[in-house]
């Protein structure tokens, strides 16, 4: 990350020792090993944040590609699959169509 080799640690460890004095140097180093982990534990989640969230976009551009292909690339038994869950759904909203029609005739017989 830093790119510091032994060294540049050591020289950085004389001369805390020196300005901070042995009673201070190890609170310091903990303080400092704590800002930087907190540094670290920050960059990862934006880093995830951001990877998932590129994600997120790569999966509305596929949806966006797969709706613009519509329906018409489909395998004959996919298509059929398809037919017949919209031949469902018709069925389905039959009865609540007739219902309501019939609802709405027998409320208004009730008004007059």
């Amino acid at each position: 990350m830093f790119d510091i080799g032994f060294w540049e640690l050591i020289l950085i460890s004389v001369v805390g020792l020196v300005v901070l004095g042995p009673e201070r140097l190890p609170v310091a180093i903990r303080s400092v090993s704590r800002w930087v982990g907190a540094a670290r534990n920050m960059a990862n989640s934006v880093k995830d944040e951001i990877s998932q969230e590129l994600k997120i976009q790569e999966l509305q551009e596929n949806l966006k590609k797969a709706e613009q292909m519509g329906m018409q690339d489909l395998s004959p038994d996919l298509q059929n699959s398809v037919d017949e869950l919209k031949k469902a759904a018709a069925d389905v909203q039959r009865p609540y169509a007739g219902n309501n029609e019939q609802t709405s005739a027998t409320t208004s017989q009730k008004q007059d």
